[in-house]
Formats: C-alpha cells, structure tokens, sequence
C-alpha cells in the first residue's frame, strides 16, 4: 500500500479558506503549500489516549506513533465531514461527539498544514484499519516518559505540549 500522490487536496490561507488545489505530492514534496487536516484524540473514561503507530509505508513519519486520527480534508469537503469521514476510515468509530480544541499552522521541512484539532472520550474500542499499523491506549505518564525520544512523530509531540499548554 501506498499514500495516492495524485488525490487532490485544496489549499488554503492561514484562515482556512480555499484559493486553489493541488495533489498530495505537490503539497509533501517540500513545496509547503498549506493544507487542511483534521486530527481527533481519542481519551477513554480512565484519561488514557490512543494513539495510532503510522505504517511502514507511508510518506511522511513512517513508523512512528502518532495522533489517534490524522487525516486530509479531501477538495470540495468541510472540516466536520472530513473528521468524521477520517475517524470512520482509520479507526472505524462512527459513534462519537467531536469537541473543537484549537487550530494551528504546523510546518516542518516537507510541508505546511492547517490544523484543525478535536477531541472525544470513547470507550468504545477502535478498530484501527488497513491504513494503520494498529494501536493503542497510552497513559498520560508513558507518553510523557517518551517525548524527545524519537518514538512519537514530531507533529505529535509538538501538539501534545500546546493541549497541555491550554490545559
């Protein structure tokens, strides 16, 4: 399996609104057009996250643990539409209220993302997909214990010091 560098996504100016398209490979070959992503942190009720482990496979942050839920909004889609249409393909969820964090620019040295982040509490379990490499459920503690050891990706780690900062 891999990431269609062809799909098209749209880009957006740093208030989320749309001037122009361009395909997954323009906007992760170093171009840093700004796209729109939608990431949900999936909590239980014991105040533990799951967090996906990112396939082998893919383009950006192979083999890494990562955000719950992190995906692209596809062009011509809204953010609500894209989240629920994202959590349904990775994790299988369909059941779950969405609460609006923040939203963020994030930049690294392949690309610039429109961030926008949600959380739920679930104790339902994920079902993680073929677009995963499956996960789990991790306490606040052993996330903490492996920030800066190159376990997490860096976007996950610099998301998860911005929710605590708001905390």
């Amino acid at each position: 399996m891999k990431d269609n560098q062809n799909e098209w996504l749209p880009l957006v100016d740093a208030d989320g609104h749309v001037v122009g398209k361009a395909t997954r490979g323009e906007c992760h070959g170093g171009a840093k057009l700004l796209h729109p992503v939608v990431h949900l942190h999936v909590w239980n009720s014991r105040g533990e996250l799951y967090l996906q482990h990112r396939p082998a496979w893919k383009d950006i942050q192979p083999d890494k643990w990562d955000t719950a839920v992190g995906g692209h909004v596809d062009l011509g889609e809204d953010i609500a539409t894209a989240l629920r249409r994202e959590v349904k393909e990775e994790l299988g969820l369909t059941d779950f209220e969405p609460e609006f964090l923040t939203q963020y620019l994030f930049e690294s040295e392949r690309e610039r993302e429109l961030v926008h982040v949600f959380r739920t509490v679930t104790d339902v379990p994920p079902a993680p997909t073929s677009e995963l490499d499956g996960g789990r459920f991790f306490t606040v503690a052993e996330i903490e214990a492996r920030l800066g050891t190159d376990f997490f990706t860096p976007n996950f780690e610099g998301e998860w010091r911005r929710l605590q900062a708001l905390a």
